[in-house]
């Protein structure tokens, strides 16, 4: 393929367009260039005032940095060349590395070639560290028109890269500094990492977590031989504690991500990439998920001296953007809040080190939202069986984003699948936000008339004419009014046929909206909707509360108003596709006592042979608790 088409990095400073999205808030950063040379009135000779406190970061908030799905954020090459963005040692108080070229101690990261060499001679096979697979995500590369490698991380004995950063520091440490033991602040991967690497090198390892770590997280440390101290609210606050008790015990503390060491072992993912893959010259990019930055500028800095042309892209979530903003800048900024959905990345201030490398090497930054990772995370279960982490799919997001705005065919890219530590109790958030994020599924907001046989009217009008449409979710209450709300779902293939829909519902009538892309109805408006009723007497006359099983086939909604619409009249209906065959439906209608025996005569010839349906009423007590929501 022609490699024009992949872009090239923004010049220095940004296009009109970016430059106008991007807002930051200045937070005590005047003063930064001013001279400290004062005059006197003896004449010309310069006395030094008193240095200046350390220049707060400039302060930015996520949300005003916006990035269509797939372009590429612009980088700043040149930069401000901040003396806060030059690394030093976490605690390092050695006055030779004070000066403006920062860490003396690690003089070869400067050098020409010196990560390409720092890579080569890691040490994280000794023990810990698998050689992880590169394999092809068929179904996707199908569905994409290009070549998606993954290359799977997630399968490392921690379930994530961490381990080779940690394991490369720790390895190079002298024999003394071990002894002594180690210690880092992590709420999650990186902790897992040390504490696997410290029990393999048989020395001792304190890891400091922020007192509302989640206790499998805690669990896992400490059965891998990590000493946990709970310290602090916040990660920020843990890594104070963990870089001050190094400084007191002379321990050695193991940065997550800026540090030259961490960077070199994270970067030999890079080099393993590129003894794997059949033809390097047929690699277009590699996409790797970003949040302090360590595993980017290592695989950055191996593959750009091997092979200069492969593009670098980095992917963050629109709610955790810290080195998107910061390349654009030109300088390392901090965020005022960070989106934990991707926890494994939500960094609110990026490395130095890192920052630098970036700066250098990386192509661009794509951002991408929580339901596009979800998506993500569906697309390689679907492939491999295997869950990652919102952090472990981010790649795959942004891949799959920069192919389509590019109208990329025929390309081959890399998709670093970086973890796999996911907590269960998130899988369902993940799972309501993936349909979404795929573009499979549309939720959508629709006025209906509160009437009897409306709900088979609304049905016919926006399924009769497109047999590929189903309904994923119904949430209706009824409304004494003349018009009621239904939230709603349906399944698509493609934006066409949602307009179509969308406008065959506006032309009769049934105002709609698509409400897809607002991910707090994901989250919150889908399971409030369809609460109490709307009703002049508080109760609903005659109403029957019922838990229907439904069969999961085509037609069966259509079916079911057949037999129920207009004859009796719905008042509620509460139901989501689960997946499975058949799902559960709450059903309300009113029913009048001499009406009792047709209905029941309806139901049974809804459970007739083949139909699937079943009919469950709610009395007594179970009533009285839903009636306590419900009326």
């Amino acid at each position: 393929m022609d490699r024009s088409m992949l872009g090239t990095t923004m010049p220095q400073g940004m296009p009109g367009a970016a430059q106008r999205r991007l807002r930051g808030t200045s937070a005590g950063v005047r003063g930064r260039g001013a001279s400290l040379v004062r005059r006197t009135i003896a004449g010309d000779r310069p006395q030094v005032a008193t240095p200046p406190a350390p220049a707060v970061p400039t302060l930015c908030v996520p949300e005003d940095f916006v990035l269509a799905p797939g372009e590429l954020s612009p980088v700043d090459r040149n930069g401000k060349n901040l003396p806060e963005d030059v690394f030093r040692c976490f605690g390092c108080t050695l006055p030779a590395c004070k000066g403006a070229g920062g860490c003396a101690s690690n003089l070869w990261r400067n050098q020409q070639d010196g990560y390409l060499r720092a890579i080569l001679t890691a040490r994280v096979y000794d023990v810990a560290v698998i050689q992880s697979p590169l394999e092809e995500a068929r179904k996707l590369s199908e569905a994409v028109g290009n070549t998606i490698l993954l290359k799977r991380e997630d399968l490392q004995p921690v379930f994530s890269f961490k381990l080779r950063g940690a394991y490369n520091k720790m390895a190079k440490l002298p024999a003394e500094a071990r002894a002594r033991g180690v210690i880092t602040s992590s709420a999650g991967n990186h902790a897992q990492g040390v504490a696997l690497a410290a029990s393999r090198m048989g020395c001792t390892a304190i890891i400091c977590m922020p007192v509302n770590t989640p206790e499998i997280k805690v669990a896992n440390v400490r059965k891998l031989g990590g000493q946990v101290v709970l310290v602090g609210e916040s990660y920020q606050e843990a890594q104070a504690a963990a870089v001050a008790r190094a400084v007191k015990e002379g321990l050695t503390f193991i940065p997550p991500y800026d540090d030259p060491y961490t960077i070199a072992g994270q970067g030999t993912i890079g080099d393993e990439i590129m003894r794997q893959i059949s033809d390097p010259e047929k690699l277009d990019a590699i996409f790797v998920p970003v949040g302090g930055g360590g595993l980017i500028a290592g695989i950055a800095a191996y593959t750009k001296a091997l092979k200069p042309d492969i593009k670098i892209f980095g992917v963050e979530p629109t709610g955790a953007n810290a080195m998107a903003i910061s390349l654009a800048r030109g300088e390392r900024v901090a965020l005022s809040r960070v989106d934990a959905f991707a926890d494994g990345v939500a960094v609110k201030q990026v490395g130095q080190e890192t920052f630098r490398l970036c700066r250098e090497l990386v192509d661009g930054i794509v951002l991408v939202d929580n339901s596009a990772v979800s998506a993500a995370i569906k697309d390689v279960f679907n492939e491999t069986r295997s869950i990652l982490e919102p952090a472990g799919a981010l790649a795959v997001a942004g891949a799959k984003a920069w192919l389509k705005r590019n109208s990329m065919k025929g390309a081959t890219v890399v998709a670093v699948t970086s973890g796999a530590n996911m907590n269960f109790e998130r899988l369902r958030l993940v799972a309501e936000l993936a349909n979404v994020g795929g573009r499979t599924e549309a939720m959508l907001t629709t006025t209906i008339p509160e009437r009897p046989g409306a709900f088979k009217e609304f049905i016919s009008i926006a399924l009769s004419s497109d047999a590929d449409l189903s309904v994923t979710e119904f949430k209706y209450r009824y409304s004494a009014g003349s018009t009621a709300q239904v939230l709603w779902g349906v399944g698509i293939r493609n934006p066409e046929q949602l307009t179509a829909l969308t406008d065959r519902l506006n032309a009769a009538g049934m105002v709609s909206h698509d409400i897809s892309g607002l991910e707090v109805a994901q989250v919150h408006l889908r399971h409030l909707a369809g609460g109490r009723a709307r009703s002049y007497t508080g109760r609903i006359e005659d109403e029957k509360i019922y838990q229907v099983t439904f069969p999961e086939r085509s037609g069966a909604l259509r079916r079911f108003l057949d037999i129920i619409s207009p004859a009796w009249n719905v008042t509620l209906f509460h139901y989501r596709n689960s997946g499975n065959r058949e799902s559960s439906v709450l059903l309300g209608v009113q029913v009048p006592k001499f009406d009792e025996a047709r209905f029941a005569t309806a139901v049974a010839s809804l459970r007739g042979d083949g139909e699937g349906f079943a009919f469950n009423e709610l009395q007594g007590a179970v009533r009285e608790v839903f009636d306590q929501f419900i009326q």
